[in-house]
């Protein structure tokens, strides 16, 4: 951004035909500035301009305009001003621009409405804009000021409180996904086991028993394997009740699998 110009620009041509009011004030040099003048704009909901090497003149309507005179804008007058807002409470922003080089150069110092409300000055003072000037802030509007302050932030950490209780969540949706896809594959495992022993059970002889004992405790051992998992997925994080009553069908089922084994194929425990 340009910080210099030979001539005046259309922003400082506006405010120039404007009398000093909320967002624009006069100085006939910096020295003329002082923190209050910062701490005024700082404090307004808009901010505002301070023009400087201006006098104040009657136009032929009878409204106070702005005239340029011109001022002093080496670095010394610009140290100066920068002084005086980081000596405010808290620090204040201030750009600071040169114009009107080819003929009169003046400052136009730009300070926008600042974030950390309400600032003041050194020595304590607080003020704000009003009618053309600057006035004291009256204790009402410092508590409502200092109210304003604390509810957003208390609005940009209940943000940030949100924001990493949905990654949280996100994560951990994620990994329990994970490990149902892990589950999933189990159950279909002991699903193919389960087959594979029913299949063997029906060729078995009543001189078999001892097979058919081992059978049976591979079959409970799926069953409490399928409890193993549903009690693994109840201490996660998150609704699983779709998948417990998945998981608790499965076990159901092997339950009566195990009770019809038990009658139908004299089986002793």
């Amino acid at each position: 951004m340009r910080k210099e110009y030979r001539g005046i620009t259309g922003r400082t041509r506006r405010l120039l035909q404007m009398p000093e009011g909320v967002n624009v004030d006069f100085k006939r040099e910096a020295s003329a500035v002082h923190a209050s003048d910062l701490v005024a704009f700082a404090n307004a909901a808009t901010g505002g301009t301070l023009l400087i090497g201006i006098d104040e003149y009657t136009s032929d309507d009878g409204v106070q305009r702005g005239q340029v005179v011109g001022c002093d804008v080496d670095d010394g007058a610009r140290l100066s001003l920068i002084n005086k807002a980081t000596g405010c409470y808290p620090n204040i922003d201030v750009e600071i621009f040169i114009e009107n080089l080819g003929a009169k150069p003046i400052l136009r110092v730009e300070i926008p409405p600042g974030p950390a409300k309400p600032y003041c000055t050194p020595s304590g003072q607080y003020a704000m804009r009003a009618d053309g000037r600057n006035r004291a802030i009256y204790p009402e509007e410092l508590l409502s000021i200092f109210m304003d302050r604390e509810g957003e932030q208390f609005l940009f950490r209940f943000r940030n409180a949100v924001l990493r209780l949905e990654q949280q969540v996100g994560g951990i949706s994620h990994s329990i996904n994970d490990g149902l896809l892990q589950v999933s594959q189990h159950i279909h495992d002991l699903d193919d086991q389960l087959k594979r022993t029913f299949s063997r059970i029906d060729q078995l002889t009543d001189s078999s028993k001892k097979r058919s004992r081992n059978m049976l405790q591979t079959l409970r051992d799926s069953q409490e394997s399928i409890g193993n998992l549903e009690r693994l997925l109840s201490e996660g994080n998150g609704n699983q009740q779709r998948y417990q009553l998945m998981l608790r069908e499965v076990e159901d089922k092997l339950g009566g699998l195990l009770d019809n084994m038990t009658g139908d194929n004299g089986v002793d425990g």
